[in-house]
């Protein structure tokens, strides 16, 4: 039946698209809020039709009955989320990273809108996250981020049951190492923030009668920018290698 109203050729497409497209809903840049869903879509199904051709030998045969089509389905979505998720926490370590920094530099309650996760964020975060969204497509890593989901055929085969314990793992893996990579960018930030926050302790204890938080809080603001001018080139660097590391085990090298 399925043969009749879904021909191979288009079916095959469909398959490629729904695992690529689930996985652009959340991969960093092509899941922006201020990018059209319709050029989303269009860029999604042009990807599929380039790798369709590529990956059709190892493509699963029509199926039989619905609920084997919707299982095939549910399979491949799983997958491209899969991907898209790692993207997204690596993209999300960058917003707590700027919580940290705000914290560190009496910026906490300065909030502005983040585009890049589409509610309101520190201002830190916000200059960190669109910085490195610019460097993932100036160094090519958005390319390196569809190879991965291309490459993944010959690791999750369509119409195989998805290893979701392993994904599940994997997930937990990547949330442990997404704080670690925040604290990370955040720790030159924290250890200026301690050593000048024990200075106005001694401060308050020669002179009891000063408002050290008060006078110190510009001087904190403008430490904090210093540091960040400082350090900017270092910490994106550091971010883009752990961007990296994070979809290079997925390619078929």
């Amino acid at each position: 039946m399925f043969q009749e109203l879904l021909p191979a050729s288009v079916f095959a497409a469909l398959l490629v698209f729904v695992r690529i497209g689930a996985a652009m809903l959340l991969l960093p840049g092509y899941s922006a809020p201020y990018v059209s869903p319709r050029l989303r879509l269009l860029l999604g199904l042009m990807i599929a039709l380039v790798v369709t051709p590529v990956v059709s030998p190892i493509l699963p045969a029509m199926p039989e009955s619905a609920t084997a089509l919707l299982l095939i389905i549910l399979g491949e979505t799983l997958i491209g989320l899969f991907f898209g998720t790692i993207g997204r926490l690596y993209l999300a370590a960058l917003t707590t990273a700027g919580m940290f920094v705000a914290y560190a530099s009496s910026m906490a309650n300065a909030l502005t809108n983040d585009p890049s996760a589409a509610q309101q964020g520190s201002i830190a975060g916000s200059f960190l996250s669109a910085a490195a969204l610019m460097l993932i497509f100036t160094l090519n890593l958005h390319h390196l981020m569809l190879m991965a989901v291309v490459d993944s055929y010959s690791l999750f085969v369509p119409g195989q049951v998805p290893p979701i314990g392993d994904f599940a793992d994997m997930i937990a893996r990547v949330v442990a190492a997404t704080f670690l990579l925040s604290f990370q960018i955040a720790s030159p930030f924290i250890l200026v923030a301690m050593i000048f926050v024990l200075g106005l302790g001694l401060l308050g204890r020669l002179m009891p009668q000063m408002q050290v938080f008060f006078v110190a809080m510009p001087l904190q603001i403008g430490i904090g920018l210093v540091v960040l001018a400082a350090t900017l080139p270092a910490l994106l660097r550091w971010f883009t290698d752990a961007f990296e590391n994070a979809f290079v085990p997925y390619l078929a090298l």
